[in-house]
């Protein structure tokens, strides 16, 4: 008999434990090679872990357990194979299919089975859809239910009669969870912002009317040619670095009795995830033309929806991006990302009123706050980097000329 242990992996250098968030296997049964056993998070990200080998497994930890890394948590029997699995289970289905059991409780072992075998995105998609996953077909390894088969079973049609007619509470029951490791860390560290810095916001209003309108223009080409989107990240995220280059200390750090400055950018994205705020790093942002911003922004949203970021991905980091408009915010203070000095967060596009040469116009307006560590970032500093982006953005002809007038840069002024 050949025994493979199968240990906790390392997710980084300064985690020394973790929590095994759920088995998608039981004890006995007969597993792949490569096949997903186990989703492990840690307080940085959520790691799977995979069969080493292909044979039974049987489980040496439970769902929900704190485990150290390098801990076995499982072995897998090598000298069983998957075609033995098949003879074995045979005339068990028979014996089953004799028995006749009733069918209530076969249909609840059935949703319990397939909420199991969902992947995390498809389960946030099952809840938030009020979807019985009972009633989504997997097409993943070993009928495990993808993101792709909840949105091709909701597209299907949904029956939600009865929810319509029901409502969707109402029996005074309450349901308790434990928080993610992840969370609980996101948690304490946002206390410790509130509580180590002197943080404080400055408000500027940006006019989105030049932007939308070369947007507008050349959206059709430039996805034609550089297979992106064109979208506001990638101008504001220009605009940043451009800042930063001007105003190095809002990218700085405190470390210790020191102050850091750095001589790249690199710019951490916040994006949503069903984990949580997750906030992925573009690595030299400085060096970027937009359409290399915009394909990096898209390859780290997606992997942090399917949560495949690595914990380099989300490592470092000189100064935090965070967008709310997406989700209708008009005005907020955005949290520093320790161990950064400063954050922009920007919101949702408004058509308003505005004065220009001293008319009355309607202009589509986005507010944009700057939260900054006062410890290390004067006031100056922190209104004339804002300020600076504001004007980036109201003129996209600065981003082309580092930061100044074209006129200027013509004269070598």
């Amino acid at each position: 008999m050949a025994i493979v242990d199968i240990k906790v992996p390392s997710p980084g250098e300064s985690i020394s434990e973790v929590r095994i968030a759920q088995w998608l296997v039981k004890s006995g049964d007969v597993v792949t090679k490569d096949q997903v056993l186990a989703e492990i998070d840690s307080d940085k990200a959520t790691l799977e872990l995979s069969a080493e080998a292909e044979g039974k497994v049987e489980l040496l930890a439970e769902a929900d357990a704190t485990v150290n890394v390098g801990d076995v948590v499982a072995r897998i029997d090598t000298s069983v194979k998957a075609e033995k699995k098949e003879k074995e289970e045979k005339p068990v289905k028979e014996e089953k299919k004799a028995a006749a059991p009733a069918p209530a409780p076969a249909a609840a072992a059935t949703t319990a089975a397939s909420v199991a075998h969902a992947t995390p995105v498809a389960k946030a998609m099952l809840d938030e859809k009020g979807v019985d996953a009972s009633k989504v077909k997997g097409s993943g390894p070993n009928g495990r239910i993808t993101k792709s088969d909840v949105e091709a079973y909701i597209a299907g049609g949904v029956d939600a009669s009865d929810k319509l007619m029901n409502g969707w509470g109402g029996t005074r029951n309450d349901s308790r969870a434990k928080m993610t490791t992840l969370r609980k860390k996101v948690a304490e560290r946002l206390v410790s912002v509130k509580n180590q810095t002197a943080m404080l916001t400055t408000f500027n209003e940006v006019d989105m009317s030049a932007v939308m309108a070369l947007r507008d223009k050349y959206k059709d080409k430039f996805k034609e040619q550089k297979g992106v989107n064109l979208g506001f990240m990638s101008f504001f995220t220009k605009a940043v670095t451009e800042a930063l280059r001007l105003y190095p200390t809002v990218g700085g750090q405190i470390q210790g009795e020191e102050i850091v400055t750095f001589d790249y950018a690199d710019i951490g994205i916040a994006v949503s995830s069903p984990k949580g705020l997750m906030v992925p790093i573009v690595r030299n942002a400085e060096r970027m033309t937009l359409a290399e911003i915009e394909a990096k922004i898209k390859e780290l949203a997606i992997k942090a929806r399917d949560g495949k970021l690595s914990i380099d991905e989300m490592t470092g980091g000189t100064f935090t991006i965070t967008n709310g408009g997406v989700f209708g915010s008009m005005l907020s203070t955005p949290i520093i990302n320790p161990p950064q000095s400063a954050i922009l967060g920007m919101h949702n596009i408004v058509e308003r009123p505005v004065a220009v040469n001293g008319q009355v116009v309607i202009r589509p307006i986005m507010y944009v706050a700057l939260s900054y560590d006062h410890r290390i970032i004067d006031g100056k500093e922190s209104v004339s980097f804002l300020y600076k982006v504001k004007e980036m953005i109201e003129d996209p002809n600065k981003l082309v000329f580092g930061g100044k007038d074209p006129g200027e840069v013509l004269l070598g002024l």
